[in-house]
């Protein structure tokens, strides 16, 4: 329950409801998605931490999402994002379009969650940055593929509490 007596399920309802109107507490929507944007940080990171990263399909699509991006994005490197040219005037441009290109394939496509700038290290507030949800799948998927993630399987650093992301 949120400080104005929401359930996060009701926030939601709201809005989706009034999307675009001004709602009347949106400090409350933005704890709540900082929140889930925590949680799902965390279930990623344990996930990635418990198994091959390098066999883990994160979509039934992740094919078509990882093909797609390379096309897009031939030359980024996915071990440490560069979040300035990411979220450059081009950057955003670029990626709009290739996120719009999933909207009806990807649920939940522009949800807003955490991506690692370092994929060599673990979430951190430092080393987190907020993306929408086809960003995370087609960075992470190529993390995967390319093998960026795999140091996290079972070493040290995975069994540390993946929890202490800090959202604010």
């Amino acid at each position: 329950m949120s400080s104005s007596g929401m359930t996060a399920e009701q926030l939601l309802h709201v809005s989706a409801e009034r999307k675009g109107e001004n709602l009347g507490n949106t400090n409350d929507v933005e704890c709540f998605w900082a929140i889930k944007a925590g949680e799902h940080a965390e279930i990623y990171f344990n996930l990635i931490s418990s198994v091959d990263p390098s066999c883990l399909r994160l979509t039934p699509i992740d094919d078509e999402i990882y093909t797609k991006f390379r096309q897009t994005f031939p030359d980024m490197r996915v071990d440490v994002i560069d979040e300035d040219k990411m979220k450059s005037g081009s950057g955003k441009l670029t990626w709009h379009n290739f996120i719009e290109d999933f909207k009806d394939t990807v649920d939940n496509y522009t949800f807003g969650t955490l991506i690692r700038l370092d994929s060599s290290k673990p979430y951190t507030e430092e080393n987190s940055t907020f993306c929408v949800r086809t960003q995370f799948l087609a960075i992470e998927i190529a993390r995967n593929r390319e093998n960026h993630n795999s140091h996290f399987r079972f070493s040290p650093e995975s069994q540390k509490d993946s929890g202490d992301v800090k959202t604010s």
